[in-house]
């Protein structure tokens, strides 16, 4: 049996867009009457096949493709984040496939297999890829698109996130409350549009108190393409802060780890919070003080719109921004009065 043509072949043979190629069998605007027939007329003769009645939510396949370094051990907040989309599609007679793109296709730019094989009428882009890599998505995707946990800095994109800046705020808020005045942050800042927006919520609460940055305090806690890493943190020994709030709950842990080695106690000499409300493998004991992620929403709301792009290419949500949940626990502690607003 012949294998059957792709749409990104089409493009290839013409030399367009699979993005040209989509609109032209949509019967969209944005391609000339000429270039429309030419289209047309190869599909036709090479055997294309649509598969899938236009506007059809049933059986709809929805592919996800995230960066190889987000599922470690260390990272697998994905893993669970993508087990939620999976079950959700499930309930509306959907199904997902999960691609993870390794680094080498990454810095290659190399377009996932899933659009390749035009194996998915929509594709969910889970986390934060190079903005080269993201650039090229855009471009040659052919079908509509969702960014989940991340937004590109780009126009007319869809993207379902988290209240990263609100909950960086109200992080570093707490800790004020407690009366922490010499507050860290740990986070790679440019790794992800998350953790930067965790940071800014973190020096805007610093600002609307009146209490300086310093930058000394800012520690990264892995490389920009990387895995979160202890070696990575490089503590300021001779001018410690008496708290700090990191990205997420994994880092939070392997940072408390690593200060215990150093002999300092949490919460008596530092106390530490996180974000997320996530945690696994050595470090699900920890008690995290944390600002938790509605991942089942997150999961919901990125399904729902992305079918509803696949029924009209012309739906758009923008970026529909999800409130979390502070949860206090055990890691952070009073030591002194509230530090009032200037």
């Amino acid at each position: 049996m012949a294998k059957e043509i792709t749409m990104v072949e089409l493009a290839r043979e013409l030399n367009v867009s699979t993005v040209t190629v989509s609109k032209a069998m949509a019967g969209q605007k944005g391609v000339s009457d000429e270039l429309r027939d030419r289209i047309l007329e190869l599909a036709k003769q090479r055997g294309y096949v649509k598969r899938k009645k236009e506007g059809s939510r049933e059986n709809c396949n929805v592919g996800v493709i995230v960066a190889e370094h987000f599922l470690t051990e260390s990272q697998s907040f994905y893993w669970n984040l993508y087990q939620k989309l999976s079950l959700r599609a499930a309930e509306r007679n959907c199904f997902t496939f999960l691609e993870v793109i390794g680094t080498e296709d990454e810095k290659a730019c190399e377009l996932p297999k899933i659009l390749q094989e035009s194996k998915a009428e929509g594709l969910i882009i889970m986390g934060a890829f190079s903005k080269k890599y993201e650039a090229r998505i855009l471009a040659e995707a052919g079908v509509p698109l969702l960014f989940l946990d991340t937004s590109p800095n780009a126009e007319k994109c869809d993207a379902v996130v988290s209240n990263n800046l609100s909950g960086g705020c109200r992080m570093t808020d707490y800790l004020l409350e407690l009366g922490h005045r010499k507050i860290g942050f740990v986070g790679t800042r440019l790794a992800t549009a998350s953790i930067d927006d965790r940071y800014l919520g973190y020096l805007k609460a610093l600002m609307e108190h009146g209490i300086e940055w310093n930058p000394e305090w800012a520690i990264d806690d892995r490389l920009r393409r990387g895995n979160i890493d202890a070696g990575i943190m490089k503590l300021p020994l001779q001018n410690m802060p008496t708290a700090f709030f990191c990205n997420c709950d994994i880092t939070a842990a392997v940072l408390m780890e690593k200060l215990r080695k150093q002999g300092f106690r949490i919460p008596e000499d530092i106390s530490v919070v996180g974000f997320d409300n996530y945690l696994r493998g050595p470090y699900i004991g920890e008690q995290i003080t944390t600002f938790e992620i509605d991942t089942t929403e997150m999961a919901k709301r990125a399904l729902h719109s992305i079918l509803h792009k696949i029924k009209d290419t012309d739906y758009s949500t923008g970026v529909f921004v999800l409130d979390g949940r502070f949860i206090e626990r055990t890691s952070a502690i009073r030591i002194g009065e509230p530090i009032p607003f200037v």
